[in-house]
This record gives structure tokens, sequence and C-alpha cells, in this order.
């Protein structure tokens, strides 16, 4: 490279090699230069140790900047690299294409492997459905007013569903930030726009559901239950059974429904879920009345086999909605399966058991310091797992012996 100071006429009068390149080294300005290719293509270009290596990286063609304003520019990078910039992570971040919420999304749920199939399954309905015009949007071009109008927007669905999608956003934006850097390890996404909402106390008021299946409401839920055993296939029956399940021990749905044979223990009476919520494993005490519904589904099976299987017979039991319908159009008494842990608890409640012994058998764990220190083995949760059962089978209009005759009578006729 050749040096002398860079004028229009010595670049107008540069002679392109036959292959290649060549350059020139200007005299005033070190590290600007200006290079020519052989099909004669003139850029100006500037060389700099960054971060310990010798780089170049071209300016601009001429003659889209004359001499000057190339030199200029030049000027203006050398003290951008001087204070500890990098001209060349800059130009890359920004020819890169931006990050889109899609993307982002993907990247989410490759690095978040331990998230619940249920959670996943929000999330996505939460990206399919609530934010379909902002899939493939940069998340850097989305601003915060744009954020509170398409929370408010999304509010016209319910409450539930704009804090949840919002909320979804929230957490792909945080991990963004966390995720992805440029060539110089800084941040590709340095703000989160749903934080607007927080500070503006924006998020919707959320009321707790309190429905439950009240004592009165009991005999007619248990009949429409009772007749899905009517029912030729097994398929029917075992989603009653599912129920019960839900009813009597108080586990919410998925919990239910992913009970295998081997985490039911007929000789100690206990019913063990691994997989819960909180990621707390949970052994329950089992009432008279469930180990009675539940032996024949134990008896002579594989223990890493689904207690309660879906039509198949072979995948855990799906969530009953239909059912759920059928059996309150034909009750009177509409629920959800989740409606029956709340009637489990509130039975619990009121006979009086103990606060600690509840949170115990429904798996909550609560911020009371005292509770900590209260062991409750299984031995001690036996009786208010009885008791509760009782004034179930008392609500429905049973008494728990001529109930698990009535089990009995059911599995002879069925075998």
């Amino acid at each position: 490279m050749s040096t002398t100071r860079i004028t229009k006429s010595k670049v107008d009068g540069l002679i392109a090699p036959a292959s290649g390149q060549s350059f020139i080294r200007d005299s005033e300005l070190k590290g600007f230069g200006v290079r020519i290719t052989s099909g004669g293509t003139r850029s100006f270009v500037l060389e700099k140790r960054i971060d310990g290596r010798l780089r170049r990286f071209t300016i601009a063609k001429y003659p889209e900047l004359t001499v000057e304003q190339a030199r200029k520019e030049a000027q203006a990078q050398l003290g951008k690299i001087a204070t500890g910039g990098n001209p060349i992570a800059e130009k890359k971040a920004r020819q890169a294409p931006k990050l889109t919420l899609s993307q982002a999304f993907a990247d989410f749920k490759l690095a978040r492997r331990t998230l619940s199939p249920k959670t996943i399954a929000l999330y996505q309905y939460a990206h399919d459905s609530c934010l379909t015009d902002w899939q493939t949007r940069a998340l850097s071009d989305i601003s915060k007013d744009q954020v509170i109008r398409k929370h408010a927007e999304l509010a016209a669905r319910g409450d539930y569903v704009a804090n949840f999608a919002l909320r979804f956003l929230s957490s792909i934006y945080s991990f963004a930030i966390g995720h992805y850097e440029n060539a110089a390890g800084n941040p590709v996404i340095v703000r989160n726009p749903v934080d607007a909402i927080r500070r503006n106390r924006g998020w919707f008021a959320e009321t707790r559901r309190q429905r439950y299946i009240a004592p009165a409401q009991m005999p007619a839920w248990d009949r429409a239950v009772e007749a899905l055993h009517q029912d030729k296939s097994p398929h029917v029956s075992r989603v009653a059974d599912y129920l019960r399940v839900l009813l009597f021990t108080g586990l919410r749905m998925r919990e239910g429904a992913r009970i295998k044979v081997g985490d039911v223990d007929l000789v100690g009476r206990t019913l063990t879920i691994h997989n819960t919520k909180n990621g707390k494993p949970l052994t329950l005490p089992l009432p008279n009345y469930l180990l009675g519904l539940l032996k024949p589904y134990v008896e002579n099976r594989e223990p890493n086999a689904y207690l309660l299987t879906s039509a198949n017979g072979q995948q855990p039991i799906t969530p009953p909605h239909r059912f759920c319908k059928a059996i309150a159009q034909t009750s009177g008494v509409p629920f959800s399966p989740h409606d029956l842990r709340r009637t489990f608890i509130t039975t619990a409640e009121r006979l009086d058991i103990s606060m600690i012994a509840i949170k115990r058998l429904v798996n909550h764990t609560g911020s009371d310091v005292t509770s900590g220190y209260v062991v409750m083995d299984i031995e001690r949760l036996r009786a208010p797992m009885e008791r509760i059962a009782s004034a179930l089978l008392e609500q429905i209009g049973s008494d728990d012996q001529s109930r698990v005759v009535e089990l009995e009578a059911r599995r002879r006729a069925a075998s």
C-alpha cells in the first residue's frame, strides 16, 4: 500500500490492478486509505487495531462520499475506536436481521425445557391467538404505547386473557435481554416495553373464581357422574372415576390424569404424585372409598402404565371438558374439574380441619413460618382425609361402607 496525501485527483487517477485489489494510504490521517478493485470500484477504507487485532473496514464507496467527507468520517470512527467503540461490530448489528417475536419464542422454548407442557401450551395460545399480528414484528420496534394499546384491545376478550398475553410477552423480552448480544457483547434488546403496564399500575384486576359444588348440589351431580357407567365404552367409565378421584383428593386436573399404577400403594393405602405444580412430590393417604375405587385399576397391571387412560387405553386420560358439560346439563350443576379441588378444600375447611393439614393435603406452600416447623407425616393426614371423604359421601347421600359395597358390585358386574 503506497502512501500519499489522498485527493480527488489521486482517487480519479487510480489504475485498476489486473486482478485482486490495490491500496493507497493517506499520509496525513493514519489508517485512512483508498482501495481499488480489478473491476475499477474505488472505496474509502480505515485500518486500525481493534480489540488487539488489526482490522480494515470500508467507510463508503467513491463517489458516494467526497474525499473530504470520507476523511471526516474516518476521523469520527477513529474517535469512537479511541473511546472503546467497535465500528465493525456496530455495522454488523445494524445489518443483521431484526429479532422477531416468533424467533425469540422459538429460542425461549428450547432454553426453558423444564416448563410443563400445560405452560408451553398456554404460551403458544398467547403467541398464536393473542399476538398474531406481532409474530413477525421486531422486538426492538414494539413501543410502550403499542403495548398499552394491545393490552386494552385484548381486554375485549377478557381481563385474564389480556393480562396473560402481555405477561407472556414480558417473559419473552426478559429472556431476549439476557440471551442475545452483538459482537461487542452488548444486549441486542435493551428494554422491556411491557414494564410500562406495571409502572402505570395498568394490570387488570383478576378475581379468583369461587365456584364449587355445594352440599345441596352434590346428589344430583353424583347421579349424573354415575350415569356415565351405563355407557358401553370403558373410557366413559374411566372419566367418571377420574372426576371422583379429583373430588376425593383435591388434585389438580393434570396431576390426577397422570397417575401411574405404581403410584398407588394398596398395602400402604397411599397415592403418590411425582409431577406436581410446585415440583414437590405429594403422598396422600387413601380413604377407604377411594381405595375401593382404584383397586381394580391397579391389580394385575404394569406399574408404569397410566392408571386412568384415554380412549386408546395407552395415554393418560385427557381433560374431559365435553363430559363435564354433559354432566352439568343433566344435573343442573355447572362445574369444571378445578371446581372439584375447590369443593375438596371447602369441605375440609367446613370440618374445621387445621389449615396446616389442608395445605399439606393439597400441596400448597404458604409463607407461614410456623407451619414450616410442623412435621405432618402421612399417618397424621390419614384421619383428616378420611373425615373429608366421609363428609363428601354424606353430601352425596351415601355412607362409606355402602359405597364400597356398591363399587365391589360394579366391579363384579364388569368382570
